[in-house]
């Protein structure tokens, strides 16, 4: 066996620092709304987000939520964050969706991440569309395919970026 020259070898390696990291362990996202919560989850390492299930947003969300933490093992909760189509991330729904994310965060102590969700509910509609589902059909499973659609737009912004994306909650 030839060895490299130890240029080429410090290139691969300096490649390899530059390259972004992934922090590996599943997520949940959460496509969090009025009367449901979407609910998605990906692979430990990032390779597949899938649709879990929908969850009532009612006075028993947190008890259905822990238990979907309990099944999954996240290293953390990804949530939507309203924001306009220029970008305002200030508005009563990303005020009121802060305060569900603490929540969260007080109640489960994962961290929560905040990611924007423009155009993810249009996205996942028009996927589902695509399937040839009635509407009817479509809209038990709109808010898990929109969790899916953030948590993919979390996930690729991770690996390209190579730094967790969007805003943290996190107490701790």
């Amino acid at each position: 066996r030839r060895s490299r020259p130890s240029s080429t070898r410090s290139a691969m390696s300096s490649s390899a620092e530059e390259r972004p990291a992934w922090r590996p362990g599943a997520r949940l996202c959460l496509d969090w709304g009025r009367a449901r919560i979407g609910v998605a989850a990906c692979d430990r390492d990032g390779v597949l987000a899938y649709p879990v299930a929908t969850v009532p947003n009612d006075d028993e969300v947190m008890v259905a939520l822990r238990a979907l933490i309990t099944e999954y093992g996240p290293i953390e909760i990804v949530m939507g964050l309203p924001t306009d189509l220029r970008g305002d991330r200030a508005g009563v729904a990303a005020r009121v969706m802060r305060k569900n994310a603490r929540r969260v965060n007080a109640e489960t102590n994962l961290p929560v991440r905040l990611v924007d969700e423009r155009l993810t509910t249009v996205t996942a509609a028009r996927r589902l569309a695509s399937t040839g589902l009635d509407s009817r059909a479509r809209k038990p499973v709109i808010d898990q395919a929109a969790a899916v659609t953030i948590l993919e737009q979390a996930i690729d912004m991770e690996k390209r970026d190579g730094s967790a994306p969007g805003e943290v909650i996190d107490r701790a």
